[in-house]
């Protein structure tokens, strides 16, 4: 049991660091997943490396083929179009709940997410700016209450940040998030309604843009 729950713990800290790679652009995508190399250069065997790569293959990132080495999952834009209309309908739903039932506490949280990504931007760190803003819409979802959308955004959340968290207008986020945030404040449901798909598209078009950009470039 202590060995099993060694490599638990092992494989999770390699599924982060490689998550973080895949999201930060260090393994790009198509590139292949060598389980030996990994293990190498995380100083643990190959048993864990195979197990984050199982997690990996799970959050849709990753694509595991037959007889061969894993790969960093190649998107294309009808993927990504795809993946906009769910998250359009599924995030629109969420702002909703979440403006008719967040309590103080709830507004207050969300205002210390924005702050942290206002400053993040001011710093120029765009990392943790990213990941602020990531952490606004889950946590939106996360006051929203409830437990069947709560479900569908774990399945989906690892792929939607990394196809539309990488966005390089930081302080303009930030912006829209408190934006959002005022009118979440004032229970305006109708408003929310109009704001948060405007707010998605923007993200989709970049997005496209980044990912034809990438087509380009590799030919």
């Amino acid at each position: 049991m202590a060995l099993e729950r060694i490599t638990g713990l092992e494989s999770s800290r390699v599924a982060d660091a490689l998550r973080d790679d895949i999201m930060l652009g260090r393994r790009e995508p198509g590139s292949r997943l060598i389980e030996r190399d990994i293990a190498a250069a995380l100083q643990v065997s190959r048993l864990p490396v195979r197990e984050a790569i199982k997690a990996l293959v799970a959050d849709g990132i990753v694509v595991a083929r037959p007889r061969s080495w894993a790969v960093v999952r190649e998107f294309s834009v009808q993927d990504l179009q795809d993946f906009a209309e769910v998250r359009a309908a599924m995030e629109t739903l969420a702002f909703v709940l979440a403006t008719q039932r967040a309590d103080e506490a709830a507004l207050a949280r969300l205002e210390s997410i924005i702050d942290a990504e206002e400053a993040s931007a001011l710093a120029g760190d765009a990392v943790a700016s990213r990941q602020a803003s990531a952490m606004f819409h889950i946590a939106a979802v996360e006051v929203a209450d409830n437990a069947m959308l709560t479900e569908l955004a774990a399945s989906l959340v690892t792929r939607l940040r990394w196809l539309f968290g990488q966005h390089d207008e930081l302080a303009e986020m930030a912006v829209q998030h408190r934006d959002i945030l005022r009118v979440m404040r004032e229970r305006d449901v109708d408003a929310i309604k109009e704001m948060i798909p405007a707010h998605l598209d923007e993200g989709r078009i970049a997005a496209e843009q980044r990912l034809r950009a990438r087509h380009d470039e590799n030919g």
